[in-house]
């Protein structure tokens, strides 16, 4: 697949089949409902058939080979021996119950379900050293050999965390956040990741092969929690996620994922909530977000190596859920090099003084992508800094050669009840974002209208703010 750039023509480019692209003219209202209506019923075609993992009926209690709960000795082995026994055998659960334990990383295998009981802890050690050696991964939409993840699985099938304990990660101001450096969480005379992150950077961005980019041990990269990497049919349930080191779920070139009932809670630096990268058939369900960065945020690698890989993420769904603090709640970026399409988010709650975005999309030329086909629709935004943001400035700013391509973006039915600012919508003007379309959309109380600017086919149709209606 060739990158898209300033010298890139769409001819040839693949489309998303759903009615009314944003190639064509801007439609009737009765032509656009019933491309929405359309829209909306292949969601919940995504939803209904997406598989999710099964499992023989068999357990193995990780006390049977040799966790030992309330202990400060590691179980470390004893639950990846477990795995390793159920995945022999054929797969089913391995249980974690009754009590605390300690561990080091956790590698999943196909066909085991990991299920934490309500009365079960797994603390993971904060020794970086335990997180070797080191593995795939993926750190900011670029691929290397780093840390492991607390909870991987590579190539799996039919993996699962299920269960209603808690996964603690441990993470605080003196364990692994220092290694984000800066003034809130840097510790004075600490090494940070920042010669580590510009030089991983510039070695994507050379064509370096990511098995030749060795990045763990002296180079400060913070492992994600649960990172299941190239994997079919995940399920993560029910569980309490905690004090992440890095991002908490980041499903990467997954297929066939379902996130459900699901606590998130880490306000350390860049802990994103839900992560999925590059992956195809995703959805998150009644989930609870109180994150200190992005609640959701959708991508697909970053820049060079996101090209490189060229794998969009597709096929999203995002509903039900609770969103307290974070940099944004239903987030698109900005690592989407790769290109995202077919989003749809409703029924989603956004409340808290600390929450700075509610819909937002990110990008710049740096990044490029092509992102199209985002629906948004009953969302409840409580407080927030800014409601709706299409932003395509956004870090290095329009500093490279891959306009982003940003299309057929529906947003309908929210309602946000204060916002310093209710839009800050920018695209290029050699470059604008095509066919966006805001419907039924109320601004209890807006400070400021904020700013729209370089959209070609915009729509505003039932927009109220503070009381009176809004168009430009």
């Amino acid at each position: 697949m060739q990158p898209i750039n300033r010298r890139t023509l769409l001819q040839g480019m693949a489309v998303l089949a759903l009615p009314g692209c944003a190639s064509q003219q801007m439609q009737t209202s009765q032509e656009k409902k019933r491309q929405i209506d359309y829209a909306w019923r292949q969601a919940e075609q995504i939803a209904k058939q997406t598989p999710k993992p099964t499992f023989p009926n068999k357990q193995f209690d990780i006390r049977d080979f040799g966790a030992q709960a309330n202990s400060p000795v590691s179980s470390s082995e004893a639950i990846n021996k477990a795995i390793q026994a159920c995945h022999s055998a054929g797969g089913g659960k391995v249980l974690v119950t009754a009590g605390s334990y300690q561990s080091g990383p956790i590698h999943l295998l196909s066909n085991v379900n990991l299920h934490i009981t309500a009365n079960a802890r797994i603390r993971f050690s904060t020794s970086p050293k335990h997180y070797l050696p080191a593995v795939f991964t993926r750190w900011e939409g670029v691929e290397f050999m780093g840390y492991s993840p607390l909870i991987y699985a590579y190539k799996q099938h039919n993996i699962a965390i299920t269960g209603e304990g808690t996964l603690d990660g441990q993470a605080d101001a003196s364990h692994w956040w220092s290694w984000k450096g800066g003034k809130k969480w840097g510790v004075e005379g600490h090494p940070t990741q920042a010669e580590g992150r510009a030089k991983l950077f510039a070695d994507a961005e050379a064509g370096v092969p990511p098995e030749q980019r060795h990045y763990s041990e002296g180079f400060y990269f913070r492992p994600p929690f649960i990172q299941p990497y190239r994997c079919t049919n995940v399920l993560i349930e029910g569980v309490k996620v905690i004090r992440s080191p890095f991002w908490l779920l980041n499903p990467v070139l997954c297929e066939n994922v379902h996130i459900r009932q699901v606590h998130l809670e880490s306000l350390g630096p860049n802990s994103d909530g839900c992560d999925p990268e590059s992956c195809k058939n995703v959805v998150i369900d009644n989930c609870y977000f109180d994150t200190g960065d992005d609640c959701i945020a959708i991508k697909s690698g970053r820049n060079n190596d996101g090209r490189r890989v060229a794998t969009p993420s597709e096929n999203i769904v995002i509903r039900n859920c609770k969103m307290r603090a974070g940099h944004g709640g239903v987030v698109i970026g900005s690592e989407i090099s790769g290109g995202v399409r077919n989003v749809f988010a409703e029924n989603n709650e956004m409340s808290s003084p600390d929450l700075e975005r509610g819909i937002r999309i990110k990008t710049n030329s740096v990044r490029g992508g092509l992102l199209e086909n985002i629906y948004i629709r009953q969302c409840r935004i409580g407080e927030v800094q800014d409601a709706i943001v299409i932003n395509f400035h956004y870090e290095e700013g329009d500093a490279g050669e891959f306009d982003p391509i940003v299309r057929n973006v529906v947003i309908e039915n929210l309602e946000c009840a204060h916002a310093k600012r209710a839009f800050q919508v920018r695209g290029f003007k050699r470059a604008p974002i095509e066919q966006m379309t805001v419907l039924n959309t109320h601004f209890v109380k807006a400070d400021d209208p904020g700013i729209i600017e370089n959209v070609a086919g915009l729509k505003l149709e039932g927009v109220f703010m503070n009381g009176v209606a809004f168009n430009l």
